[in-house]
C-alpha cells in the first residue's frame, strides 16, 4: 500500500518562501498533488502534476507556487514563494486516486 510522507512545513513571514516535499513509498506512477484545508472549509486543490509533468494550479497560487516531481525518487515538491497570511493552513499530499498524507502545517505571519 502506498504511503505519503510530507515534510517542509513551518513558520515564515509574509513574502518568504517554503518548499514542501512528499515522498511516496512504492510506485508513484500516477498523478500527484497538493491540497489544503482551511478551518471550517472543504479540502481544496492547490496543484497537481501528472506522471508526464503536466501541471494544474488553483488560481490563487498559480503565479506563486510551482509543483514538480522526481519520478526516480517518487517525490513531489511544492515550491511556495511570496507567501501570504491567507496561505496559513495544513497542506496535504495526494496521489490519485485516493491516497493522502497526514498533512504538514504552513503558517505565514503578517
Amino acid at each position: 500500500q502506498v504511503q505519503l510522507v510530507e515534510s517542509g512545513g513551518g513558520l515564515v513571514q509574509a513574502g518568504e518562501s517554503l518548499r514542501l516535499s512528499c515522498a511516496a513509498s512504492g510506485s508513484s506512477i500516477r498523478t500527484m498533488g497538493w491540497y489544503r484545508q482551511p478551518p471550517g472549509k472543504q479540502r481544496e486543490l492547490v496543484a497537481t502534476i501528472t506522471n508526464g509533468g503536466v501541471t494544474n494550479y488553483a488560481s490563487s497560487v498559480k503565479d506563486r507556487f510551482t509543483i514538480t516531481r522526481d519520478n526516480v525518487k517518487n517525490t513531489v515538491y511544492l515550491q511556495m514563494n511570496s507567501l501570504k497570511p491567507e496561505d496559513t493552513v495544513v497542506y496535504y499530499c495526494w496521489r490519485a486516486v485516493a491516497v493522502w498524507g497526514k498533512g504538514t502545517q504552513v503558517t505565514v505571519s503578517a
